[in-house]
């Protein structure tokens, strides 16, 4: 008897067929030019060179990986745009990195992540159990940040919302809704409030006030209710470029995929028949059978808004979207090191601007030899959803603030001495706002010869950030796959449904009780 295949820990997870076809492109009808070698963008040249399509790969950084990227700073170190979590749920991105690595050799568990508040409570995901909703009952009861008393002044309503999810119609039933006002038709505590929930939103670099409740209840869907999966994650080994991007760049070039780094797309020009037009930085124009434009949210909205649609309300669609608010990233090596037992990766809530504080040398091997060599800590820092005018970022004043929370948080550091650091700040993120969900750019566009992928784009399983930039990168593939007769790539998901449905009679006596 043949044991059923599941990517992950979970029997539930829903696999997703692609449509039917023959395994392999037959004829050779031009090249596939995708723009952009991010996560979406590697999924897509990979989807399509697995089934013997042409590819051009075009990304303008030394190096793939998009903002999950990184690179050396020519002295052994090395530096990226931040941590990052590779959740068990996150099947299509773990699908792609095995194939470079079958194994999953390269990602390590996290022990433990936990959520500290400067007004006490810390709460741990250690020991908690997969199954829902056994996983949240566990939390709550361990969880000092939920009292009987707080509990009791929930709006079971609302509550029973999050038990009765059905995708991706779930994602439109909160259209105008933001995750703040939901938390606070929720009525949950305020400390509960930010470690189980706004930790969401903080994760899309977002605001809760500007961003989507639908995006909140599917991720509380995706990592406690909906999935077997657990609340752990694991992270690289070692730095992005060495763990991951590097081997999935040879595995492209041994596919055949032309990658051309350090090379920019300048315009693209759908407006007459036949091949579409592609214009590089380095005066090359390519013509391409088909573009999967998978960059960031700046560039794809300018290329998109002169590429020669000629569909009125698309355009308008493509010239709505919206950036998330700036970011930083501080990166020190520092002349001492952490505390012996602090955590590798630690969430915050009420530390000024300080969304949370990684320590590298507890799981990155570069991290580590120059921990060994120096006898410091490589500490990094983020601050999510920053105030901004205009994208202006008091940079000075914003360093200070974190640098006096890292001495709040670890007391030991206080008076360290940064031997190394590297400071950026970033706004090129997209905004899941609440706007209607069926206003978003998905993977098709109105010319068939163009595919969008990334983590902006519309997808309508419960997937996001760097899943959902796998999942549509796949799915960007598939479609122009299916448009030759040739087979795609099938997709996993946590369930669409809730596992545990509330009736519709309990529903409504809840309804009246709260």
């Amino acid at each position: 008897m043949t044991t059923p295949f599941f990517p992950g820990y979970d029997r539930h997870a829903v696999r997703h067929p692609a449509a039917a076809g023959s395994r392999r492109v037959t004829q050779d009808r031009g090249p596939v030019v995708v723009v952009g070698g991010g996560v979406a963008g590697i999924a897509a040249a990979t989807g399509l060179a697995e089934r013997g399509a042409r590819v051009v790969l075009v990304e303008p950084e030394v190096e793939l990986g998009g903002r999950v990227r990184a690179w050396p700073l020519g002295d052994g170190r090395t530096m990226s745009r931040g941590f990052h979590a590779f959740f068990r749920q996150y099947y299509n991105l773990r699908s792609l990195l095995r194939r470079a690595d079958p194994g999953l050799e390269r990602l390590v568990p996290i022990r433990d992540y936990p959520l500290v508040s400067a007004d006490g409570p810390e709460d741990s995901f250690t020991g908690i159990p997969r199954t829902p909703p056994l996983n949240l009952a566990a939390f709550v009861a361990k969880s000092p940040s939920f009292t009987l008393r707080d509990l009791t002044r929930v709006d079971a309503g609302a509550a029973m919302e999050l038990l009765d999810v059905s995708f991706p119609g779930t994602f439109s039933a909160y259209d105008g809704e933001s995750a703040a006002h939901f938390l606070d038709r929720l009525r949950f505590p305020p400390l509960a409030r930010h470690l189980a929930l706004e930790v969401f939103a903080r994760s899309f670099f977002a605001d809760p006030d500007d961003f989507a409740a639908g995006e909140l209840v599917a991720m509380f869907h995706a990592y406690f209710l909906g999935s077997s999966e657990g609340l752990l994650f694991d992270v690289p080994d070692d730095d992005y470029e060495t763990a991951l991007w590097g081997p999935l760049r040879r595995h492209l070039e041994g596919l055949g995929v032309d990658v051309r780094t350090q090379t920019s797309v300048t315009g693209l020009d759908l407006s007459a028949e036949g091949p579409a037009v592609v214009a590089l930085s380095s005066g090359e124009e390519l013509r391409a059978a088909a573009v999967v434009l998978a960059a960031d949210p700046t560039t794809s909205r300018g290329l998109l808004l002169a590429a020669g649609v000629t569909d009125p309300a698309w355009l308008e669609r493509v010239a709505a979207q919206r950036l998330a608010p700036p970011f930083a990233v501080w990166r020190l090596w520092l002349d001492r090191p952490a505390a012996a037992g602090r955590p590798p990766f630690l969430g915050t809530s009420g530390f000024g601007p300080v969304d949370n504080v990684s320590l590298l040398e507890q799981f990155e091997d570069g991290a580590r030899d120059w921990s060994r060599e120096h006898g410091g800590s490589v500490v990094e820092l983020h601050a999510y959803a920053l105030p901004h005018d205009d994208g202006r970022v008091d940079e000075p004043a914003l360093q200070a603030r974190m640098r006096s929370e890292l001495a709040r948080l670890h007391p030991e550091l206080a008076d360290a001495r940064a031997v190394h650091e590297e400071w950026l700040v970033r706004r090129d993120c997209p905004l899941a706002a609440p706007t209607p969900w069926r206003e978003r750019l998905t993977v098709e566009t109105p010319d068939p010869r163009l595919v969008l992928a990334g983590d902006g784009v519309r997808c309508d399983y419960p997937v996001a950030l760097m899943e959902r930039a796998a999942t549509t990168g796949f799915l960007a593939a598939n479609r122009l796959l299916a448009d030759v007769g040739v087979q795609g790539h099938d997709l996993w998901s946590v369930p669409m449904r809730a596992r545990n449905r509330v009736s519709p009679p309990l529903h409504r006596l809840l309804l009246k009780v709260s």
